[in-house]
């Protein structure tokens, strides 16, 4: 989810138009383009996309953007590239560098090629539109987990009613979201402390994070400030909860063992879950979730367990349990508590989804 920039921190008319094979319906890398450039602190006002297969479209689009729009970024792949670029230049009488950027006193192009590495960064856009509206912008982040988007936009309006020279860029990563707030260097302290306290006060019980940092970082950080050891024992996660350990270097340290028990009898020989829990409620169950994690606690290795079984989909198991239920436990020497979610999406998101709720609900535990 994007939160469109307000009218107040408009610094410029910005297009984006991306040249595309209309047959293909693949907007990641446009998508990525559009949140790094909001990112630097400047947004869209257009966005198109625009067949290349249509020589008419292509030049009536560039047209209407050079003359509406005070800066153009440009997506379209390597073999379009010199031809636009002559177009370009002819229509704004100046010459692309070796960047890929176009500047003159009518305005700016950048181009970005979609299937070719770029010497152009958004760092280069940002120095060029700071220098030219004399922007000045500081940044700080809200990470949260599993806030409802009603949530995050009564806060934001929330910051705004306070500082409505705030502007807020917010993707969401299968619940994980980051909120990156961009703020005028001038707005004085109180101004901006008193808009985070309206922001934080309606999303206090999903905030994980006031930093740039992921939620295993934050996991691992809390891990070692306590002088704590981890076990995970993952059904229908596959190991991707510890896989976003692992990743992390020096986890090593708090990071005892990680078990993929996908099979009932490699439940109950590793696990020590009882056959007849399995039997009676299934795999995907409270009882099956909970002892999944007391076994990791029982075997006496580690401080905080973690344990994660479900249906991920695309088709239910052999009961009437539906796709994307799914139970996650958090135990620990003194207490094992288990988590009930039913997750919408296809199997990946469904996963990667509850892969991030297992991390907080540790998270959320040891804190």
């Amino acid at each position: 989810m994007n939160i469109v920039n307000p009218a107040a921190l408009r610094t410029g008319k910005n297009c984006f138009l991306a040249f595309r094979n209309k047959k293909i319906n693949n907007f990641t890398g446009s998508d990525g383009i559009i949140n790094s450039f909001a990112s630097t602190g400047y947004y869209f006002d257009k966005i198109s996309h625009v067949s290349y297969n249509s020589s008419e479209e292509i030049v009536r689009a560039v047209k209407d953007a050079k003359e509406n729009y005070e800066n153009i970024v440009i997506y379209c792949p390597s073999n379009m590239q010199n031809t636009l670029k002559s177009f370009i230049t002819t229509l704004y009488a100046a010459e692309f560098n070796a960047l890929g950027i176009l500047k003159s006193y009518e305005g700016n192009v950048f181009m970005f090629l979609s299937d070719a590495e770029n010497r152009l960064r958004f760092e280069d856009i940002k120095e060029i539109l700071d220098l030219r509206y004399g922007i000045k912008l500081e940044r700080t982040y809200v990470k949260t987990i599993w806030a409802p988007a009603t949530v995050i936009e009564t806060a934001i309006e929330q910051a705004k009613s306070v500082c409505p020279d705030m502007s807020f860029n917010v993707t969401d990563a299968y619940g994980n979201c980051s909120i990156e707030i961009l703020y005028p260097c001038a707005i004085s302290k109180d101004v901006y402390n008193e808009a985070m306290r309206r922001l934080l006060s309606k999303l206090n019980d999903f905030v994980y994070a006031l930093e740039d940092i992921s939620l295993a970082q934050m996991l691992f950080r809390l891990l070692k400030l306590r002088r704590m050891k981890i076990s995970i024992a993952e059904s229908f996660t596959g190991g991707g909860v510890g896989k976003a350990l692992v990743d992390i270097p020096g986890i090593s340290e708090v990071y005892y063992e990680g078990l993929n028990t996908y099979s009932n009898k490699s439940k109950i020989q590793r696990l020590g879950v009882n056959e007849i829990t399995l039997k009676h409620y299934g795999a995907v169950s409270e009882e099956t979730a909970r002892e999944m994690a007391a076994g990791l606690i029982n075997g006496g290795n580690c401080d905080i367990s973690i344990a994660t079984t479900g249906i991920a989909g695309p088709t239910s198991d052999n009961t009437a349990k539906p796709v994307g239920l799914c139970y996650i436990a958090v135990g620990t020497s003194e207490n094992v508590s288990v988590y009930r979610y039913n997750l919408k999406g296809d199997r990946d998101t469904v996963t990667k989804t509850a892969i991030n709720l297992a991390l907080f609900l540790a998270y959320k535990t040891l804190k």
